[in-house]
């Protein structure tokens, strides 16, 4: 059985630490070099939220790097910002989607999305949906979110336990966060 990361759990994950220590790790994800990482995508509306999604992915070894915006960048759309942000997925190894209701009505979240499908393909782009009930499945329904792997909570059968994993629901598979995070 699987289930998904309820907005409860994130949060839970995130007040695991103080908030001295939340403020750390996410001023971490903001400023280190894209390159090699994970891409957390998310909507600015899900703040609350992020602390939980770097630490959940951070805890199975990967390296989440966060988009913030650039200060030197015209605090308007441009050229330039949509270079900056194509470079930074690019860089990026992998891409998390962090989709909840708000991501669906965020302007760049669907953006963002398509452009890490396009540099890094099917394989390297997964959703983390923060549902409000574990058995949630509405987001699927968010016309292109249900494509995509999703990391869910679920039953190993060689480990005879629960652990976080990728699950390709096409193809009715699981690899564990950590090793999808390192391939």
């Amino acid at each position: 059985m699987i289930s998904y990361a309820t907005r409860a759990d994130l949060l839970g994950f995130a007040n695991e630490r103080t908030r001295a220590q939340q403020s750390s790790l996410r001023e971490s994800a903001e400023t280190r070099s894209p390159a090699g990482t994970t891409f957390l995508s998310h909507s600015t509306k899900d703040q609350d939220l992020v602390v939980g999604a770097i630490r959940l992915l951070e805890g199975h070894g990967g390296t989440v790097y966060i988009d913030k915006k650039d200060p030197t960048l015209p605090p308007y759309t441009s050229q330039e910002t949509a270079r900056g942000l194509k470079t930074r997925i690019g860089q990026a190894r992998k891409f998390v989607l962090l989709a909840s209701p708000n991501s669906k009505d965020s302007r760049w979240v669907p953006w963002e999305l398509g452009l890490a499908d396009g540099y890094k393909g099917m394989d390297k782009v997964a959703i983390l949906p923060a549902v409000d009930a574990q058995n949630d499945t509405s987001w699927t329904n968010w016309e292109y979110l249900g494509l995509y792997d999703r990391i869910v909570w679920g039953d190993h059968q060689e480990y005879d336990a629960k652990i976080w994993m990728v699950l390709d629901k096409r193809a009715n598979e699981a690899t564990e966060l950590s090793r999808w995070l390192a391939k």
